[in-house]
């Protein structure tokens, strides 16, 4: 889950020596002609190019290290003869070796040279602790991203700590309170700067972390996090990022935004082919095909009739007044209960929700979709009271296609009733569920 793009790309030679000592100014400015560029480059081609074959880029890649290293290489001693200057080409010959994915013992070496050489070298605490990050150390790679800080607010390391502590999250039994401080250092670094993308995108990952950890029912954070990618699109350097569409589409595909899904995960594909957006737009196209399908499938007026006839007797021990799917409004329906009886559970690819076809007392069939509950929690024939339910009429074209059908979603299981009674504690989910959000 860590295919955002790293803070260590923003950085360049000029940051690293705008921090190096007044008098050592000029000959940090030799070495930075003489690199930068060079750097820059392959950290730019590592977040902008991804070709059809991933073995393409890694050859790219190889050649572009070579190529910085030979530039770094070929400086005279007399460039690199300070403790400022040796410093910054130790930062920039381990940020070169660290630009795989993959741990480097040696590109941990040269920073942490780097960080002993001059310890206000904050870059190179970034990307040190990107590089420990790499051999599951992260306990030590918080540390280099929290000494950074020491230094004084950055959004950079503010942005990576935010990840890191996702990534501490998984399996964690602090799993909650580790991706509460992740929402709260990405949200520090978007007000150091609100028109950076990378901010913005990386607070949206934090609240998509947070719907998952949180058991995937809580939608507020969906929306919090669809508005946080919005943002991020406004800026042009954070377009070229593929995961930014693919993060976005998750999001829109739990808030049952098929279209902006599907259009979401199409421009993903489209930037980066080997991220499986394809896949993604398979698996909602087969659930959307279901969906109609199951719409598709009405029972014999005398049969149906039989089905809901049970519903008349059901006697509701709440102030929610009763009432069919046509009276509802587009949108939450407060104050009042739709009461139904299961028809089919459908089956799909993901955990979460939980789809049926359901069938009101008028005998209207809608998709009623469950979150925060087990499969076996509701069975086919059961009688369903949905509390202040949020109806939709969905409508949504793809390609050749049309899919349309009434919809129902349920986000809590205290909106919901089984048989007139309260959902078995433990058929609730309040454990953690994980898509395969790049976070």
């Amino acid at each position: 889950m860590s295919r955002e793009p790293s803070g260590a790309a923003a950085m360049s030679a000029s940051a690293a020596g705008s921090q190096q000592g007044e008098g050592d100014e000029g000959a940090g400015l030799g070495l930075e002609r003489a690199a930068e560029e060079a750097v820059e480059e392959l950290y730019r081609l590592r977040d902008t190019f991804f070709p059809r074959d991933p073995a393409e880029k890694s050859a790219a890649l190889r050649a572009s290290a070579d190529a910085a290293l030979a530039r770094l290489d070929s400086l005279p001693p007399e460039q690199r003869k300070s403790p400022q200057q040796r410093a910054v080409f130790e930062f920039l010959r381990g940020k070169v070796l660290d630009v795989f994915p993959d741990y480097n013992k040696e590109a941990e070496d040269h920073l942490s040279k780097a960080v002993k050489l001059n310890p206000s070298l904050v870059d190179a605490w970034l990307c040190l602790g990107n590089c420990i990050w790499k051999k599951g150390d992260l306990a030590s790679a918080k540390n280099c991203f929290v000494l950074a800080l020491n230094k004084g607010a950055d959004k950079k390391i503010l942005c990576q700590l935010s990840m890191l502590e996702r990534s501490m999250a998984q399996g964690s039994e602090d799993q909650k309170s580790l991706v509460e401080e992740s929402i709260s250092h990405a949200k520090e670094a978007v007000m150091l700067d609100i028109k950076d993308g990378n901010c913005w995108y990386n607070l949206g990952n934090a609240y998509l972390t947070s719907f998952f950890v949180s058991g995937a029912w809580n939608h507020t954070q969906l929306h919090h996090s669809v508005k946080a990618y919005q943002n991020a699109e406004k800026d042009e350097s954070t377009k070229s990022n593929p995961d930014l569409y693919y993060n976005c589409a998750i999001a829109n595909k739990y808030l049952e935004n098929f279209e902006r899904a599907l259009s979401g995960f199409e421009a993903a594909a489209l930037k980066d082919p080997d991220l499986g957006a394809d896949t993604e737009i398979q698996k909602i196209t087969s659930l959307l095909d279901k969906l109609v399908n199951a719409m598709k499938r009405q029972l014999r007026s005398k049969r149906l009739a039989s089905l809901v006839s049970s519903l008349v007797e059901v006697n509701l021990k709440s102030s929610h007044k009763k009432a069919t799917i046509s009276i509802l409004s587009e949108g939450l329906n407060k104050t009042v209960a739709v009461l139904a009886k299961v028809v089919l559970l459908i089956r799909h690819d993901d955990v979460a929700p939980l789809y049926y076809l359901a069938c009101d007392s008028d005998q209207s069939y809608f998709i009623l979709s469950v979150y925060g509950l087990r499969n076996e929690a509701i069975k086919e024939g059961d009688r369903v009271a949905l509390l202040e339910p949020y109806y939709r009429m969905l409508n949504i074209p793809w390609k050749e296609q049309r899919y349309q059908f009434k919809s129902i979603r349920v986000d809590f299981p205290e909106q919901i009733l089984i048989n007139e009674k309260a959902a078995a504690p433990h058929h609730v989910i309040r454990a953690s569920i994980y898509a395969r959000n790049k976070a």
